[in-house]
Order: C-alpha cells, then structure tokens, then sequence
C-alpha cells in the first residue's frame, strides 16, 4: 500500500521537545496547519494522550505510531518527526527507546483503518531500513527518507550474485520447464539485498517468498516485469527456520490469494536466509503435497474468513510456537469463521478479557493486538474469532458434538482432538498451537495438515 500520498515533507520534521506531550503538539502543529476544515489540536492530543496511558503505540525498532480517528474530509493524514534522544513519558519506559514518531490522523468513515495500520507496522518493521532513515544527516535527507520508506521504496543495495547462484537460477527455470511446472517460487530471503530473478520465460509464473511486504525490486527484476502478474510477492513472516514449514506455509497462503492452483506444479529455489547462497532446488506437486485437505482451493478457507485473518495468525502463531512466552513453550487454539454456529458449541472457562472492547481494538489486523494475544495465549481454552478478525472470546472450551470426535495420532491430545471435531461440526478453519513440541497445525473439515515445526532444519 502506498502511504506517501498522505504525506507531504512540510510534515516531516526534527522535533525539539524531551516529553510525550510537547512531540505530538509539536506534530499535530504541523499537520493541521494546512487544513482547510478547522480542528481542535488541545482536543485531539487529549484523544491521543488517552490511547497511550490504554495501551502503547510503541511498534519496537525505534519506531512509535499515535494514531486517531476523527471527522475530517481527507481519508488519512501523517505527521513524522525525528527524536535522537528519545521521549520522556511517565510509566512508559519504551519512550526512551523511540527515535521516530509516526502520527496518523484518519477519517472516522474510512473501512480499511486495519489495513493501513498493518502496513504501517510492516513499513517499518526492518530495522535495517528505520536505522537507515534515522541516521540522515541533516532534515532534508531525512524527510527524502522518509517518504521513500513510506512508498516502500527504500531500496536495499542489489548485491552481485555469484557465478553459482546464477548457475543455479538458469538450471532452475530449466527443470520447471522440464518438469511441467507453472510456476517459480523463490525465497528471497536467501540474499540480503535486492535480488536478480533468473530468466525464466514467459510460460513460468515466478513468485517471490518474503519476510518483507514492499521489498523492492532491482533493476533486473523491474526489466522482467513486462506485467504486472509476471511476478507476485508472498509475505511470510515467520521466524521457524525449517524450510519444508515456510514452504507449506507459503503455498497455503499462495492458493487462499489465488496466486497457485490446485493443478499447478512449482519449482521452489532458496538457501539459508541471509547467505547469499542458494542451495536447493525442489519440485512440488500442489495437489499430492496437500492432498488430505485439497478438495478445491476455493474450499480450503471458509467463504466467511478473509484471508489476511488466516495470514495474520499463522504469523502470531508460528512467533509463539518458536519463542513461546517468556521462554515456557505455549500450547493454544485459534478458531476462525462462522462464529454464529461456533458460539452455539464452546462455553466460558474464564471471564471473556475481550469483552467491552471496541471491535477495531480486538482485531488480529491490528498490529497492537499481537502482543495482547500472546499474553492471553497461556490462558486455557480457544481464542474464537469472527471471519472479518474480530476476537469474540478467549479462555474458551470447545464442545462440539461427540460423535465429531475422532482418534487422533500419537502424542496429540484434546486441543487437537477439540480443533479437528469443531472444524468438522462448523465452516471454520482451526489452528493449533503444541506446547510439547511447538508444531502449528491447521485443521478443516476435520483433516489435519501441519504446517509449522520448532525444530531447526535447514533442507526444503
């Protein structure tokens, strides 16, 4: 999403003050200087004050995100300023630690509030890009950087790629030429910097895998790219370093989009993230590979459930199957769709922590709810939630009917037995967490398709 258009360099600033307060008047200043519709700056900084004392807007790197919807004409308006030394809050020791502030104004009639909140948080979520910007030289610079970030065009330096890469590139596309395939699938974190693609005809599809949502395409790329569906770009962000998992992981999200078919045949390039190496070439058969859940792509996610939910939690949920909670493994269940039927099957464990709140505030598209998730995550029970994201419970016990109940493999126990059952008995799709082995495992219709493993191994 391109956010440079709310942004002019008027306001993009150095700020002078030491304390929260004083930094948002001063980018409030700024922002509605210039407006045509009048605006009450005492009342939007006590609107904003009060949503910080609630919960922070801290994103980490550096980087803070105040943000308010209110009633103005234009869909959104941003403010950033720059802080070297850091911020002064009473009770909010994170403040110390922020060097960029990035104040949003938006519109109270505006439906994807969630989505530009999620690629704000995505914009800045490379350090390596936020170091970038906060270490310009002098204002200019750093409002240049700034809007290029903002449009994701912060480029990183497009590194030569040695005569193997190269090599392997070349013989890639010639199996997939070979073996029939549609499409090239490569995982782009292999190299540090921008990435060559490999010349693979105008028969194969190549898609690109990424921790990175805008990462942006080198010179080479942009040549290849005659249209616009020549090459598609898969955000994955998950930190399991067993590649045979963000493969999976990657063609689920790939045939939820429509990006892959249940008929298509890929040839998948990568290499240890960050070695500049590439060192695998694997061919897959979608419709073999999954097989067990596959009746029709269009059947493998509930009509009611949006893909972006299903992207978020895979997200949430590989994090905490990784790194678990404050170093104890979690265990946890994620049910999504059609929460009519569902809610007529679970009951409360616990008081509902969600309840009260403002549907876009329990959200899992909204970046500050992933820290909120994981920390209600060790309470006991299901998280259900609604198609569109909204999380209407937690701490929740599944009871679907008994006779949805199946055996289940060896070692796994009754939050898999509960996911499988509920996935039968409803059109939701399940996700589960093992606190025992840190394995994330999908559920539909009742059929099992792990996705996610802890283990550390390095081969596709």
């Amino acid at each position: 999403m391109r956010l440079d258009r709310y942004l002019a360099k008027s306001r993009i600033i150095d700020i002078k003050s030491k304390d929260l307060k004083g930094a948002l008047q001063e980018l409030l200043r700024v922002s509605v200087s210039r407006l045509s519709e009048k605006m009450d700056q005492a009342k939007l900084l006590r609107a904003i004050l009060e949503r910080e004392s609630s919960m922070t807007t801290y994103l980490g790197n550096g980087v803070a995100f105040p943000h308010v919807r209110i009633k103005m004409k234009r869909p959104y308006l941003f403010a950033i300023g720059r802080c070297p030394e850091g911020i002064q809050y009473d009770g909010m020791s994170e403040y110390k630690k922020v060097r960029i502030f990035v104040l949003m104004l938006a519109s109270e009639n505006e439906n994807n509030y969630l989505e530009v909140l999620a690629s704000i948080a995505r914009q800045f979520q490379e350090k390596s890009v936020v170091d970038h910007i906060i270490a310009s030289r002098d204002l200019p610079t750093f409002q240049e950087r700034v809007v290029q970030g903002m449009g994701g065009l912060m480029a990183q330096p497009e590194r030569r790629q040695s005569r193997f890469n190269s090599y392997l590139m070349k013989e890639a596309a010639a199996i997939a030429r070979t073996a029939g395939c549609s499409t090239l699938m490569l995982f782009a974190e292999t190299f540090a910097g921008a990435i060559k693609l490999p010349k693979s005809g105008k028969q194969l599809k190549t898609i690109m895998v990424t921790h990175t949502p805008s990462r942006p395409m080198s010179r080479s790329e942009k040549s290849l790219k005659k249209k616009e569906e020549d090459v598609a770009s898969i955000e994955l962000r998950s930190v399991s370093e067993q590649r045979l998992s963000q493969l999976r992981s990657a063609v689920l999200i790939g045939l939820t989009r429509g990006l892959i078919a249940s008929e298509d045949k890929l040839c998948c390039l990568g290499g240890i993230p960050g070695s500049n190496l590439l060192d695998t070439i694997l061919v897959v058969d979608v419709a073999k590979e999954f097989q067990s859940v596959l009746v029709s792509e269009k059947d493998l996610l509930p009509k009611t459930v949006k893909v972006e939910v299903i992207e978020r939690l895979l997200s949430i949920a590989t994090e905490l199957a990784v790194q678990g909670r404050e170093g104890k493994p979690v265990g946890c269940l994620f049910v999504v769709g059609d929460s009519a039927k569902v809610s007529t099957m679970v009951k409360p464990l616990v008081l509902n922590p969600f309840y009260g709140y403002a549907e876009v505030d329990r959200n899992v598209l909204n970046p500050f709810m992933d820290e909120t998730i994981k920390e209600f995550s060790s309470i006991d029970g299901a998280f259900i939630i609604r198609g569109d994201g909204v999380i209407e419970s937690a701490g929740t016990l599944v009871h679907a009917p008994a006779y949805y109940y199946r055996d289940m493999p060896s070692g796994l126990g009754a939050r898999h037995s509960a996911a499988a059952a509920i996935s039968m008995a409803t059109d939701c799709i399940a996700v589960v967490i093992s606190a025992s082995t840190g394995k994330v495992t999908l559920f539909r219709n009742g059929v099992m398709l792990p996705l996610i493993q802890k283990s550390c191994d390095n081969s596709l």
